[in-house]
Order: C-alpha cells, then sequence, then structure tokens
C-alpha cells in the first residue's frame, strides 16, 4: 500500500500516481483506507467503477462513478432501501442479546420508516414528517443558529485564549443545541442528547465488537423511554414543536388518495426523530470541522469570505461535496441488473458511494481541489439524491452558512495547530475528524493593534 497522508484534502490524489495504487490492497475495515478512501475510490473509478468487496464473509458492490450513483438512487424499484442500519445481517449472538435486551429494558421495536423504506410506506412516512418539519420551522431556527454561533465563538474571545479544539468547542455543540432546541429538549439534557446520537450510529460503517454494539443499543433504549414520555405529555399538553406536529400529522387525502389517513404509531414516531437526531447533529458536526479545515488551508479563501460573507453559501457547497460526511448508503437489488456493464444479481447489496461520486473527474474538473468559485457546485450529492434525500440538508445548510458568517465576522485570521494529524473516525460510512486544534486572532483584536500601530 502507497504511504498517504491522512488528509481528506487536494493533495491526496494529486501526490499519488493511480499506477502506485493496488485495490487488492482495499479493505474497507482497513484504518489506513478509512483515514483517506479518495485515492482508491479515484483508481476504481479509473479501472473498477462497480468494485465487489468483501466485507466480513458477504460481499458488496461499490459504485463509484457520478453517474452511476444517480442511476441507482433513482431506480428504486431495483435498488430497495430496506436494509439493515449496519448494512449486514445480524450474527446469531448478536439476534439473541439484542431480543434480550429489549425485552429486559422495555425497548420499542425499530421500525423501518424514512432511510430504510420503499414506496409507498416512504412516502407516507415523508409526507407526515414534512408536514412536521416544515421550511418554516427550520427558517424560524435561523436567529437561534446565530444566537448560539455567536455564544460559542464569543466564549472563545472572552477567555483570551488564542486557541481552541474546534470539534469539542464548536462543531460537536452547535448542532447538538440546535437539533436539541428544535426538538424542545431542555440544555440539561444536552450531554444524553449527544450520547444517544452517538450509540445511534455506533455500528454504521465499523467492525465494533458485539459487546460494543448491545451498549450503544442500551443508550437507544435510553433515549425511547425520554422521547416517548415528551410525546406522550404532548397528548394533554400540546406545544409548538415538532413532536407536537408529528402527533398530530395526518396523510392530505386530496393530495396522496391512495395512503392510509393513519396516525404515526409510537414505534414510528421513535424512529423518525431518530434519523431526525442522526441528521440534524453528527453530519452537521463532521462538514463544519472539515469546512474549518479546508478554509485553514487555503487561507486565501478565508480573506475572500471576510470581504464577502455572501461567499458562505459557496463556501459551505464546496465543504459538503469534498467532506460527504455521510460517505455512502446501502441499497438492495430486487432483481438482476447491470451497472455500468457489471451484472449485478438479485439480493445482492450495494452501496452507493457518495464521497466517491462527488470527487469523479468526469463531472468536477480538479476534484479534489477546494473551489467554491467551481462550475456545477451544486451537482454534489453530499445529501443524496431522490426520494430519500436527506431531510435535514436545510438545516445542516443554515447552519454552516451562519457558522461561515459568524467566523467571517468575528475572526480575522486562524492558523491549524502543527499537533493536528487529521485523524478520522473509524468508520467506511460516516466520515469525520476526530479534532482540529486551531489558532485564530479575533477582528477586535486586529483593530486594536492597528490602532496602537
Amino acid at each position: 500500500m502507497p504511504e498517504m497522508t491522512t488528509g481528506g484534502q487536494a493533495p491526496i490524489t494529486a501526490e499519488i500516481d493511480l499506477a502506485d495504487i493496488d485495490l487488492a490492497d482495499f479493505n474497507l475495515f482497513d484504518p489506513a483506507v478509512q483515514q483517506c478512501p479518495h485515492a482508491y475510490y479515484a483508481k476504481m473509478q479509473a479501472d473498477q467503477p462497480v468494485f465487489l468487496v468483501d466485507v466480513m464473509g458477504s460481499t458488496m458492490h461499490l459504485i463509484t462513478r457520478y453517474e452511476d450513483a444517480l442511476e441507482v438512487v433513482r431506480d428504486t424499484d431495483t435498488f430497495s432501501s430496506q436494509f439493515d442500519a449496519t448494512g449486514s445481517a445480524a450474527s446469531g449472538e448478536l439476534h439473541d442479546r439484542m431480543k434480550a435486551l429489549y425485552e429486559a429494558e422495555g425497548g420499542y421495536a425499530r421500525v423501518s420508516t424514512m432511510l430504510t423504506a420503499d414506496a409507498p410506506e416512504h412516502t407516507r412516512y415523508r409526507r407526515l414528517v414534512s408536514k412536521a418539519f416544515t421550511p418554516k420551522v427550520i427558517n424560524d431556527l435561523e436567529p437561534v443558529i446565530r444566537e448560539i454561533t455567536a455564544g460559542l465563538i464569543d466564549a472563545w474571545i472572552e477567555s483570551g485564549a488564542d486557541g481552541i479544539e474546534f470539534v469539542e468547542q464548536f462543531a460537536v455543540p452547535l448542532p447538538v443545541t440546535v437539533i436539541a432546541k428544535a426538538l424542545n429538549v431542555p440544555d440539561d439534557r444536552l450531554a444524553d442528547f449527544k450520547r444517544w446520537s452517538d450509540a445511534s450510529i455506533a455500528g454504521i460503517g465499523t467492525n465494533i465488537s458485539i459487546d460494543a454494539r448491545v451498549e450503544a443499543e442500551r443508550e437507544v433504549i435510553a433515549y425511547q423511554h425520554y422521547f416517548a414520555e415528551q410525546i406522550n405529555l404532548r397528548r394533554t399538553e400540546p406545544q409548538d414543536d415538532i413532536l407536537t406536529n408529528l402527533l398530530n400529522a395526518r396523510t392530505d387525502k386530496n393530495q396522496d388518495p391512495d395512503l392510509p389517513d393513519e396516525l404515526l404509531t409510537m414505534p414510528e414516531m421513535l424512529g423518525i426523530i431518530q434519523q431526525l437526531l442522526v441528521a440534524g447533529n453528527e453530519t452537521t458536526t463532521k462538514m463544519l470541522t472539515e469546512m474549518m479545515r479546508l478554509l485553514g488551508e487555503n487561507p486565501e479563501q478565508f480573506a475572500q469570505l471576510r470581504a464577502d460573507p455572501a461567499r458562505a453559501r459557496l463556501v459551505v457547497e464546496e465543504a459538503l461535496r469534498l467532506s460527504t460526511p455521510t460517505q455512502g448508503m446501502f441499497r438492495v437489488v430486487t432483481r438482476d441488473t447491470t451497472v455500468n456493464g457489471v451484472e449485478i444479481t438479485a439480493g445482492s447489496r450495494v452501496v452507493v458511494m457518495f464521497a466517491a461520486a462527488n470527487r469523479d473527474a468526469e463531472v468536477f474538473d480538479e476534484p479534489d481541489a477546494f473551489d467554491p468559485d467551481r462550475d456545477g457546485l451544486n451537482n454534489h450529492i453530499a445529501f443524496g439524491k431522490g426520494i430519500h434525500y436527506c431531510l435535514g440538508a436545510a438545516l445542516s445548510r443554515l447552519e454552516g452558512r451562519v457558522a461561515a458568517e459568524e467566523f467571517a465576522s468575528r475572526i480575522s485570521e486562524f492558523t491549524l495547530d502543527d499537533s493536528n494529524e487529521f485523524a478520522y473516525h473509524p468508520s467506511f460510512m460516516l466520515r469525520g475528524l476526530t479534532y482540529l486544534n486551531m489558532h485564530f486572532v479575533t477582528s477586535g483584536a486586529n483593530e486594536e493593534h492597528e490602532r496602537r500601530t
């Protein structure tokens, strides 16, 4: 295996001749691959765009080219979303221990809702959730997001420190606090909220032990108990929040006459809220961190952002393309088919690699470069495409834009500390930096320095 930097930024494929990449070395659970898979994906696109991999005794096809990815996510009849959350079937021991845990702890049954459902069930869930998580609900959060963002940055400034660890001091608390407020979770439960979110994704794209999976599920059951209690409170004490909206959401028979006019059940609501929790939290944390890394490695882009805060939207879109926090998504093949000339039999699993598609040189010029002014910027598929397009995309974009604007107004310059190893969490599915140390100069401090000199 060729030596690679651990970063996710431009140099990775530019510094490595693809002729030196041996796809025989590729292993989804290899820590070195997980740290920086982009050169391998580029090699797959060039040589084997539908790449067969072995995963713990079974096989999957990785779909790496942009056009092929679009074909798969749009053909929901052939490529079903009804997969296990980890993309693999539970073992006998894991199944038995999970069953015993749910019986002992009084957990609610897991229900396939938006992410793991096909039409028409998916259509019903999507319609009902859209009634609760409306554009107005999201837009009304902007003042809250701006207040939280400004408060976090001001806390660094007021502390007198010239450096921070960005993940724990900004990228985690901002989206956690925002989605908690959207779900009307009190501030004293934020630590629980974050722990439940972490537990929800513990087994996605990773090879953790059965014990670890069981302990993560114990936290998920704790999450269920909390939100089931909150939902039941809304039955007698409705509030102006997403939980009350979900509780009362009904299908519009004029719009969808073929869909059942049924209220969501408790397991359905818990499954939906869990997806909102993860979509509105984990992926945004990872995007924000990568955005700051990219701006730190490209200071001229941060200078342009400061000069023109309207560029924040462009910066966010390019950061989403390059980071693609949800690196891919599983699908199950319902009938024999072909993708890019490769035959795939019914029952096979594929992974649509959004991260690879977002760096397809056939679609994006100099795909590894951070260029917010590139043509076709909005063509990226960091949030997926088609009927399963991420419901939290608008909220994530809003948080990213507000964060970029507030940084540009409060910080005149910043640098990434030499201690950074740019280490990513060990998952081939959810990719984000474990930490990011940075130093900064505030706009106020810079102005004071200029006044004195």
